[in-house]
């Protein structure tokens, strides 16, 4: 390679963790034996159960996407951009590959040999650190808040664990822990942990564990030179070694760590110490496990005092969005706790914006509509939100508004810097028209609703869509009882909500085979969101607001509501409830994959079972469209 390669290589590491802890020099010895390898889009350069290459991986440019198995589908783990690193499991392991990594796009990566490389992880502590604590994490490097010098693991850690709450509460751990036999000498076990860059080995017998040597056994036993290096590990060791079943949750771990004061947990087939070895836990393995908890990020947000504090937890909720359905957690859970974190980071980007502007003059409601509204916003998606005011006397008024005018032109800027782009429709609350009094958005109401032919330009379906993210409770009730007054036997109303809901594309044509996008930057495309997620979204809104049933914002649990309020018609609703989880699933990984909105769907990357499933989740439709057109008189704006 020549000198200006190494250079432009050397140069490019050095901007990212854990390169930058190494000399300029140290960095040239190590490009002298990189290779730059040129992969094409959806070349593989490594797969599930090939044997380990001598090297591991940095992108340059391009997309890795790493990839498991699950379900005889293949299923995204995690994303590598340039200065990520990935393939490090010759580093900590001797098996096989346990997941493919694979190019989304056309890509360089860099190929750096252990061997190398090894001899400066021997020598720098920080190196060692970043390394061992990235891949124990699972994710981006923790430490770097600007997302550079991210370190993906080849650990899988894929569990069937369906209960949500047990997820939320479960950790990851080494699947591959140093197993050393008892008759080893202390010198061999010190120079096997070195080597495999462990913190703590087992002993065992017939790979039962009998003993634990962890590096504080080192420090406290032979350092201080009370046992020599060339007694049996035996002597060292702790011993019998504490034992405890797969998929343990955080909070059992710690009890049983804080029972036996240890710092490690050996995973056994069966929780004892006379079956197979599964894993071990380490205190580290607790801290990482806790730092992800849904619990953690909304304490995180309390203390958060800018755009970018709300970011890092934004982006920590991408994580366990994405972790969360790698496990098969039901999405009505992941919508659930992600709802719940979305308003939570709404509210105190409104905290911030009081923080700067001083108390507000009058009491007020933030509501969050649309999507964030129903709690079903798992990917970054626009913000949609109104501000509703008390009423205050006429000279105040305009004083009043414009405060919050202000404050609504913080907080959206601060949601947009967190990762949540403005509405392309300005249905926002920094816009004079969504920020009001309450007898102004009285009146707005009225008029969409008794007038709505008059107002179809303005009349928006995501206004009957709202969570409140802060402020007081009872302007929210106020909105909601001034929309089931005016709905109550508002003909007229449903008319044109319910031709404005049949009237979107349909998803399949005539021959059965689903309607794409026929030209633009998404053709050949299928939109799941305005084909298929809007109808049953606008039909979940009309049946609840026709049958008087308030406070279910969200459209799978309204559904589900229906069919107990309504029985004549509970299997359609059920059916419906159903679709929409299917549906929402698809989009949710095409956003996933692509880091879109995952509106439009590539059909050709889907395979035979999933076209069929996704085509079979459109069929409760037909039935929907047709219990619309019975129930409301349909006839003015058809």
């Amino acid at each position: 390679m020549s000198n200006a390669i190494t250079q432009r290589i050397a140069d490019f590491l050095k901007e990212y963790e854990p390169f930058n802890f190494l000399s300029y020099d140290d960095l040239i010895s190590i490009t002298n034996s990189i290779r730059v390898i040129n992969l094409e889009k959806h070349k593989s350069l490594f797969q599930i159960n090939d044997k380990l290459h001598d090297c591991f991986y940095v992108v340059a440019s391009g997309v890795i996407h790493l990839t498991i198995i699950s379900d005889a589908d293949e299923t995204l783990l995690n994303k590598c951009y340039p200065g990520d690193i990935f393939g490090l499991r010759p580093f900590f392991a001797k098996n096989n590959y346990q997941m493919t990594a694979k190019a989304r796009e056309e890509s360089i990566v860099y190929a750096i040999p252990i061997a190398t490389f090894k001899p400066f992880v021997a020598q720098n502590q920080e190196v060692l650190t970043f390394l061992l604590e990235s891949f124990a994490i699972n994710t981006k490097n923790p430490s770097d808040s600007k997302n550079s010098g991210k370190l993906l693991s080849d650990s899988a850690g894929y569990s069937d664990n369906q209960s949500d709450m047990l997820y939320f509460q479960s950790l990851n751990y080494n699947k591959t822990p140093l197993k050393i036999s008892s008759d080893s000498n202390i010198k061999e076990t010190a120079q096997l942990m070195t080597e495999n860059l462990a913190d703590s080995a087992l002993i065992i017998e017939q790979n039962f564990p009998i003993g634990i040597v962890t590096d504080c056994d080192f420090r406290s036993k032979v350092a201080t030179g009370r046992f020599p290096m060339t007694h049996a590990i035996e002597k060292i060791m702790s011993s019998p070694v504490i034992t405890v079943v797969e998929n343990i949750s955080v909070a059992e771990a710690q009890l049983v760590m804080l029972k036996h004061d240890v710092t490690h947990l050996c995973v056994t087939f069966d929780g004892t110490d006379k079956s197979d070895i599964k894993g071990i836990i380490s205190e580290h393995d607790l801290v990482v496990a806790q730092a992800n908890n849904p619990g953690i990020l909304l304490k995180e947000l309390k203390r958060s005092q800018s755009s970018k504090d709300l970011k890092q937890v934004r982006d920590k909720l991408s994580e366990i969005i994405q972790a969360s359905i790698n496990k098969n957690i039901p999405l009505v859970h992941i919508n659930n706790i992600a709802g719940e974190i979305t308003l939570a980071i709404i509210k105190r980007a409104v905290e911030l914006a009081i923080l700067e502007l001083g108390s507000p003059p009058a009491r007020f409601a933030w509501l969050s509509i649309g999507s964030q509204g129903r709690k079903e916003q798992l990917l970054l998606t626009d913000q949609d939100n109104i501000l509703v005011f008390e009423d205050v006397v006429a000279d105040k008024y305009r004083d009043v508004k414009d405060y919050f005018i202000k404050l609504a032109k913080k907080t959206t800027a601060t949601l947009e810097k967190t990762g949540y782009p403005i509405c392309p429709n300005s249905h926002i609350a920094s816009n004079l028209m969504w920020c009001k009094s309450l007898t102004d958005w009285t009146k707005q109401y009225n008029s969409w609703m008794n007038t709505p032919g008059e107002n179809s330009n303005e009349i928006s379906s995501v206004f009957f869509d709202y969570e409140m993210a802060f402020g007081e409770l009872k302007l929210e009730d106020a909105i909601t009882e001034i929309i089931f007054k005016n709905a109550k036997n508002n003909v007229l109303f449903f008319d044109y909500l319910g031709n404005d809901a049949l009237n979107k594309p349909t998803p399949l044509n005539f021959f059965k085979k689903f309607n794409v996008e026929e030209d633009g930057p998404n053709k050949g495309k299928f939109d799941i969101k305005t084909k298929a997620l809007m109808p049953l979204i606008d039909g979940a809104r009309m049946f609840v607001l026709s049958n008087n049933i308030k406070g279910i914002n969200n459209t799978y649990l309204r559904y589900k509501q229906l069919s107990i309020t309504d029985p004549k018609h509970s299997e359609t609703y059920l059916n419906c409830a159903e679709a929409f989880v299917v549906l929402s699933k698809f989009k949710t990984l095409e956003g996933l994959k692509n880091d879109s909105s995952g509106q439009f769907i590539d059909l050709d990357e889907l395979s035979k079972v999933d076209k069929e499933k996704l085509k079979n989740a459109l069929a409760p439709m037909k039935e929907l469209e047709e219990m619309i057109k019975d129930r409301f008189q349909l006839t003015q704006f058809s």
